[in-house]
């Protein structure tokens, strides 16, 4: 029977009576805020090999704790070979990117620095946070890693025979259609203010390049992304 409904990420090896010092954050949560005590149930994950598994709450203190896994209750489903790649936007939208490409199935997520780009920086430890809380609250057990933010011509370099869905925002009302080659994939959406000529002459250069509209309205980089991500995922992906 599987009767925990709190999933937690954790860096430690997950097996049959694995033992698991929960961090001071986790007690904190568990006892302090979700009131839980020894004898409750609870989901762990670590995004390997070991799956998720069921553990069971063996010390509950308020700045510690330790859970003792009990059984597997999945084991590791690795996303499709997808890499998204985007320009940072506003803080609150960049992080809705990060999320939902966690939740929607990647397995690498790219931030972009592009001429038009606004951010300069990124908190990348905030943003692979965002990753993890949202592989625990969808069920994923693989997390995502966020890499720091590279220029866009080292970032396209870094493709290599990856395949590229260019989204581009000047073909705007036409019907959305993406080659079906299989293998490895990138997605790449541009900045609010869209890619420069330098850079749409760069893309279209790329043989493996693969440029497409996302409908009849230009439409806002988070939701750009989701969008670009749906399609990818209804042609090629595991949906």
């Amino acid at each position: 029977m599987n009767d925990a409904k709190i999933r937690l990420y954790v860096e430690h090896s997950l097996g049959q009576g694995q033992s698991i010092a929960l961090s001071r954050e986790h007690a904190h949560y568990l006892f302090g805020v979700m009131r839980l005590s020894v004898g409750a149930a609870i989901l762990l994950f670590n995004g390997t090999e070991d799956g998720e598994w069921r553990a069971e709450v063996i010390v509950a203190g308020k700045r510690n704790g330790i859970v003792k896994c009990t059984f597997q209750t999945q084991s590791l489903q690795l996303p499709p070979n997808l890499w998204l790649m985007f320009a940072p936007i506003k803080k609150s939208r960049t992080d809705f990117i990060v999320e939902k490409a966690t939740e929607m199935g990647v397995s690498c997520i790219l931030p972009v620095q592009t001429d038009f780009t606004n951010a300069k920086r990124i908190q990348l430890d905030r943003l692979q946070a965002h990753a993890v809380e949202a592989a625990e609250q969808c069920g994923g057990t693989f997390v995502p890693r966020v890499q720091d933010m590279q220029p866009f011509d080292k970032a396209l370099a870094e493709l290599g025979d990856r395949q590229l869905l260019f989204c581009d925002e000047k073909m705007v009302g036409e019907k959305p259609i993406m080659r079906k080659t299989p293998g490895p994939w990138a997605i790449l959406i541009g900045p609010e203010g869209g890619f420069s000529k330098r850079e749409r002459d760069h893309l279209s250069s790329l043989k493996q390049s693969c440029t497409i509209s996302l409908g009849p309205r230009i439409l806002r980089a988070d939701t750009a992304a989701v969008a670009a991500l749906t399609i990818w995922q209804m042609t090629l992906g595991d949906w």
